[in-house]
């Protein structure tokens, strides 16, 4: 698509290629100030009016400053504060590309700007440069065609201007043709005169042709001055020249192609003619001219000439010359007339001609230009997909022979070199070690070990992060590469921590490594160089992890074992202390009011319970690790087993001046699961929420029935737990910091058992804590044959 039709359809095709709301390409309309003018403008799915905006202070300006494309991948209204347009349309970011003409100057900018995120950010690069080399020919182009336009316009102007002459010529002549009958012959002649001149102009305007358009004036003008020869002389850069049309009477010699050099003409009448002298020379014996030129035309069989000169500006580019051979001739101030303005008519042909052929040549640099540009684009992209799929296929594994292996083979493939290999390091050593090679040539074989100061050359550049590339003689002994010569291309593996190795690349001796080739390398190296220290690193870790594992064991069979040996002791302890409870009575010690005695009594009491408990918690703690124990499946009535497994709560908050409330449907269906794992989990979340729950604040336990699990919470009021807290909640021995209103105390150990009892049931329990309230919410798969639970109706407190 070409004309007024191609910068809108450039703008919107690109604003839909690219997904982009604003698209705008503009023309520089003044240098001082500098002014753009946008000639087409895609505005939010239409085509918007186009505005004239000032350069400086604009992401435009950088372009054109720059000469090269920008990008300001966001807030490019704070980076250009003074730009106008790029507030009006909210633009977060900006890519511009400049229009360059065949000498690299800036024609105007082809940007896209949007006020969300970009997608694929180098896409959209390589694709906007793309238009604005083709936006640049069409601009180029454009103008082209109107200067084309404005030689037309300035010729009909001269036409027209030449038309009214003749027209107040052809009045006066018409007054007097009574009187001058003789001068009716020279009006027909001017007639002819004119319509020559006016057929050679439609034919320049018709034809781009100068052939063409010479070889037309020549024969027309020997026809109307019924003259023997009629040539157009082209002059040399030296003002030799030639013959390079010409039209001749049969019976005369031809003087096409004929080279001519004459120093005299030279030396006497070129600036003569540079300054538009006509020169009419009736008999060439009697007009006084050198003896070199008269044996010149002598030898053309030339006995009168009329010669024009034919002027570019002020240059002479040749000569539109008349001869007459048979007889001398007087010529008439008509015929030089003639002769001058079809002059002026052949310069405007010539001209357009020769800027046709500039446009034309113009245009097949630019295409070819594009061409090249787009064949670049095309390579980065077929590389940066390849590169794609090696990093994948690098960082996919964590074997670090297979990442070395899939390097070398894929850039074997890619690049088609002759040979690749790959090493790795021992600084400490100052070695390098051969793990991976490929290639028809390979020679010296995997694990082969070369030492780093025998190539002072080539390791202290690799060492300091550098690529490398060169030819390698015959003579050379490169460790891995195959002795003969060679083009070499060695890339360092390293990253933030160091070189860890390097990649070499061996190609035929003419064939060099380009920059994309090198780029794509290194970054393959680098990908490499990631990929050994993740494979490195999960190693560790993986090696971190068994220690892990094996202290976790020792510290569960330590805890087992502890806990084993300490029951027996506390079990003991227990039984002398209901002894020294039965001594201390016998004796009236404990009913003596204050009794010391009494206080450190209980004191060893509660210690001993406390111990016990925690001795039984970490016994079951083990068990549940273990998962040695067997689930034993009941079904039960839930309405009926509920309240006696809530009713030692009941009085507990009657004493703390606590409210219990509880929520269950009336018709729950019958519950399937290991009862006595359900009652230490319910039994374990009310003592938390009354141990945590302040007099005159509320808990509450509901129950529901989904059409796929059982649904338990327990909850509690005036409980502020921060998020932080919240987390750790079931964590093994964390307890909830200055939140125990009554001083009970505890194991460390109760939540971190729920959790593990609610897993062994195939259940999920979660925690919130917001508004002073935590809630705790069990999901219990609902055995098969349970019916659809009702909605809540009753409560009961």
């Amino acid at each position: 698509m070409a004309g007024e039709a191609f910068f809108p359809a450039l703008v919107q095709n690109l604003a839909t290629s690219l997904d982009v709301p604003y698209v705008l390409v503009s023309e520089i309309i003044s240098q001082q100030p500098q002014v753009l003018k946008t000639i087409a403008f895609w505005a939010k799915e239409q085509t918007g009016a186009n505005f004239v905006y000032e350069i400086p202070g604009t992401p435009c300006g950088s372009v054109v400053d720059q000469a090269t494309l920008c990008y300001y991948p966001g807030q490019v209204q704070a980076l250009f504060p003074t730009a106008d347009p790029v507030k009006a349309l909210s633009a977060e970011w900006y890519v511009g590309a400049p229009l360059l003409d065949k000498d690299q100057h800036v024609m105007g900018v082809l940007c896209i700007l949007g006020d969300r995120p970009l997608g694929n950010e180098e896409n959209a690069k390589a694709i906007i440069k793309v238009f604005a080399a083709r936006a640049a020919v069409e601009l180029l182009r454009q103008r082209a065609e109107t200067a084309l336009h404005q030689a037309y316009d300035e010729l009909e102007g001269r036409v027209q201007a030449r038309t009214v002459e003749l027209a107040t010529t052809n009045s006066a002549l018409a007054s007097e043709v009574q009187e001058r009958i003789a001068a009716e012959t020279a009006l027909r002649q001017q007639a002819e005169h004119e319509q020559l001149i006016a057929a050679i102009t439609q034919h320049i305007r018709q034809s781009l042709n100068l052939r063409e358009i010479l070889t037309t004036t020549v024969v027309e003008v020997r026809r109307l001055l019924q003259t023997n020869r009629v040539v157009i002389y082209q002059f040399n850069p030296d003002w030799g020249g030639a013959v390079i049309v010409e039209s001749v009477e049969p019976g005369w010699m031809s003087t096409l192609g004929m080279m001519i050099q004459d120093d005299c003409f030279a030396e006497t009448y070129v600036p003569l003619y540079q300054q538009g002298r006509i020169k009419a020379t009736n008999d060439i014996h009697s007009a006084g001219l050198a003896l070199c030129h008269i044996e010149l035309l002598t030898q053309l069989q030339v006995k009168a000439n009329l010669v024009v000169p034919i002027l570019q500006g002020e240059t002479l580019w040749g000569l539109l010359i008349a001869h007459q051979c048979d007889v001398p001739r007087h010529w008439q101030s008509w015929e030089m007339n003639l002769l001058d303005q079809l002059a002026t008519q052949l310069a405007i042909a010539i001209q357009q001609s020769e800027l046709f052929e500039q446009i034309q040549q113009n245009n097949t640099n630019l295409e070819q230009q594009v061409q090249e540009r787009t064949a670049q684009i095309q390579q980065a992209l077929a590389l940066e997909a390849s590169l794609k799929r090696i990093t994948d296929k690098v960082r996919d594994s964590l074997d670090e022979s297979q990442i070395l292996q899939t390097a070398v083979h894929e850039l074997i493939q890619l690049l088609q070199v002759d040979y690749c290999d790959t090493a790795l390091y021992d600084l400490e050593k100052g070695t390098s070690t051969i793990w991976y090679e490929q290639g028809p040539l390979s020679i010296m074989g995997q694990d082969r070990v070369v030492q780093m100061v025998d190539f002072p050359d080539i390791y202290p550049q690799l060492l300091q992060g550098h690529y490398l590339q060169f030819c390698q003689r015959a003579s050379d002994s490169i460790f891995s590469v195959p002795p003969r010569r060679a083009s070499i291309l060695t890339c360092p593996m390293f990253d933030d921590q160091g070189v860890i190795g390097d990649l070499w690349l061996s190609h035929e001796e003419n064939h060099g490594f380009n920059e994309l080739e090198i780029r794509l390398v290194q970054q393959v190296a680098n990908q490499c160089a990631i990929a050994l220290r993740q494979a490195r690193l999960y190693q560790a870790t993986q090696a971190q992890v068994k220690e892990l594992e094996k202290l976790n064991r020792l510290k569960d069979d330590f805890l087992s074992t502890v806990s084993h040996e300490l029951r027996t002791p506390m079990s003991s302890i227990k039984m002398a202390t209901h002894m020294l409870e039965i001594v201390l009575k016998q004796a009236g010690l404990l009913d003596v009011e204050p009794s010391t005695a009494a206080r450190y009594f209980k004191i060893l009491q509660d210690e001993c319970q406390r111990e016990i408990g925690l001795i039984n918690d970490l016994l079951d703690l083990a068990r549940l690790d273990a998962e040695t124990e067997p689930l034993m499946p009941t079904t039960i009535d839930f309405q009926l087993w509920f309240p006696t497994m809530i009713e030692p709560f009941i009085e507990r908050t009657l004493n703390q001046n606590q409210q219990l409330k509880v929520h269950f449907a009336s018709d729950l269906p019958l519950l399937t699961t290991d009862v006595s794992y359900l009652s230490q989990v319910l039994t374990e979340l009310l003592h938390n929420a009354c141990k945590y729950t302040p007099h005159g604040e509320q808990i509450m336990v509901e129950t529901t029935v989904t059409e796929s699990n059982w649904q338990f919470s327990v909850s509690n009021s005036a409980v502020k737990i921060s998020a932080s807290e919240c987390e750790r909640i079931f964590d093994k021995f964390y307890r909830i910091p200055n939140n125990d209103p009554w001083k009970h105390g505890g194991t460390g150990l109760g939540l971190a058992l729920v959790k593990k009892r609610v897993k062994r049931l195939g259940a999920k329990i979660r925690v919130e804590c917001e508004a002073g309230q935590i809630r705790f919410t069990i999901k219990l798969p609902i055995n098969p044959g349970a019916s659809e639970s009702s909605k809540i109706s009753a409560l009961v407190s």
